[in-house]
């Protein structure tokens, strides 16, 4: 008898301990998938925007399944270290520029390059086209996983020494750089200084004179305040500053079918809506700094443009072996056409 009861005591014991089991697995299975998005602009810029309506859109769309929360302003991650902690699931989305990746991916360094572009139409078909796919496919090898590219737009030049107006007057001047060989080359180039420098430490470096000027586009000059610290700005759209979103591969081919094809959906609205307002905003946000009056804003006549990309022309051929001449020769072709 004594046995019998000790048998149904363990049996009671270990339906209990199933049952604890298996409500503590239903709960992990319901708990929404966490998605940390790691930038490190401001909120109303472009990028800040995109990522926003990103997690508002798919919050809503995935309610309960998902989860996505945005950390801008380089609260966890600068660019220079947010791939590493991409590769390592320290958060499970980023937006870095273009030139983060190019150590990882070489011929991403094709967006760098100064003048290239001839205008936005033939940016987003070189993006959409065999171009960006075969960018996407190279990050695969790295276990990442090319999502979109985001729009800024074009970048200006701004100093606190003089107005610049010809390359010449780059000369000797010390310019702020994202890591990039092409952007080490474009200042070199015209006798400028580079030095390599995080975002977030821009701002200070311009106030103390540690360097003389920087390039960006309007809407980070206007978000960060880089006017404020600046005597001249000029508008030379001289180079592109664009973003890839990117996820972990392994993580994204993890997520439950529907969930990663709603993702997809949203990530492809989000993209359509940074094309169309990103230069909205780098207007609004260029008005603003004019209105301001703490700077002096240049606006250079087209022979005054051509100059610029005469004397920029020579960084384009010291990158063809390393971006591939099919690979610029097909930009230049889409130039021609429009």
């Amino acid at each position: 008898m004594k046995k019998l009861v000790k048998q149904l005591s363990t049996g009671i014991a270990m339906l209990a301990t199933a049952a604890i089991v298996l409500t503590f697995v239903g709960s992990v299975s319901a708990a929404p998938i966490k998605i940390r998005f790691s930038h490190v602009v401001a909120p109303n810029t472009p990028k800040g925007q995109a990522a926003d309506m990103f997690a508002k859109l798919a919050n809503e769309r995935l309610k309960g399944k998902v989860e996505v929360q945005v950390f801008p302003n380089s609260q966890l991650y600068t660019d220079a270290k947010v791939l590493d902690a991409l590769s390592t699931g320290s958060v499970e989305m980023a937006a870095p520029s273009t030139a983060k990746f190019t150590s990882w991916v070489p011929q991403l360094q094709l967006f760098d390059l100064p003048f290239l572009f001839k205008n936005s139409e033939v940016l987003y078909q070189t993006m959409d086209g065999e171009v960006g796919q075969k960018m996407f496919k190279l990050l695969g090898k790295k276990n990442m996983l090319g999502l979109a590219f985001w729009d800024n737009g074009f970048k200006q030049l701004s100093d606190n020494t003089h107005e610049i107006k010809t390359p010449s007057d780059l000369a000797g001047l010390k310019y702020r750089i994202m890591s990039s060989k092409v952007l080490e080359a474009q200042f070199k180039t015209v006798g400028a200084n580079p030095l390599v420098m995080p975002f977030s430490e821009v701002y200070s470096a311009l106030e103390q004179g540690v360097i003389d000027g920087q390039e960006n586009t309007w809407s980070n000059i206007y978000s960060k305040k880089f006017y404020e610290v600046q005597k001249y700005i000029t508008e030379t759209n001289h180079g592109y500053l664009g973003y890839l979103v990117v996820t972990n591969a392994q993580f994204w081919s993890h997520l439950p079918a529907d969930v990663r094809t709603e993702l997809d959906a949203v990530l492809k609205e989000v993209t359509a809506w940074i094309r169309v307002n990103a230069m909205k905003i780098n207007m609004e946000q260029k008005a603003k700094i004019v209105a301001s009056g703490v700077t002096t804003v240049t606006e250079l006549t087209e022979a005054e443009k051509d100059a610029f990309r005469k004397a920029f022309k020579p960084v384009h051929d010291e990158f063809r072996d390393i971006v591939g001449s099919d690979i610029i020769d097909a930009v230049y072709e889409l130039n021609s056409k429009n």
